[in-house]
């Protein structure tokens, strides 16, 4: 197993360790989920770049590596509106677009066909993140300002989830045009 893999491998592996720092009460939680958090999304960084540096680009990563993005940023958000930091209507929006976009790329697999990501969907991905540090940080220190800047770049990322959600439809529409 390559270190691109490996790093993949150990995104996943810190999910459950986040989720159970976000569920737990003690003081500064907030901030030992976001490092966690951080250095779990520092790893998506660090794999993919690796990856095609290195020409280490495998089909486990493929697959893997963007199902263990969306695992960290739901897991994140699900729990987040759990503690009250996110509502709930951005997450249904933003794991409904998730679903309908796996789907999508599964839908094209059985034709043989790839969907790679697209520069919405990277950028989706970013503010997601970005918004998830913001606000688990304004919730640590209890500052009005960080959770209102967390609560604009959320909403940011919402509308980029569905706009990137709607362009992934729009380009594929041939996948269910023709399907029989």
């Amino acid at each position: 197993m390559n270190l691109p893999n490996k790093l993949t491998l150990f995104r996943i592996f810190l999910i459950p360790i986040f989720v159970l720092v976000m569920l737990l009460d003690f003081n500064n939680k907030y901030l030992v989920s976001c490092i966690i958090f951080i250095v779990a999304s520092l790893t998506d960084a660090m794999d993919g770049y690796i990856a095609r540096k290195y020409n280490l680009i495998t089909d486990f990563g493929k697959f893997m590596d963007p199902l263990a993005d969306k695992l960290l940023v739901l897991s994140a958000l699900i729990t987040m509106t759990e503690n009250n930091l996110v509502q709930s209507w951005m997450v249904i929006i933003i794991v409904s677009r998730e679903l309908t976009v796996s789907i999508l790329r599964a839908i094209a697999a059985a034709d043989g066909k790839v969907i790679a990501a697209s520069s919405g969907g990277k950028l989706k991905t970013i503010s997601q993140m970005l918004s998830i540090v913001v606000l688990l940080l304004g919730a640590n220190f209890s500052n009005s300002i960080m959770l209102f800047v967390g609560y604009i770049l959320i909403l940011i990322a919402t509308l980029l989830t569905l706009q990137s959600g709607f362009e992934y439809l729009y380009k594929n529409k041939n996948l269910f045009m023709n399907s029989k």
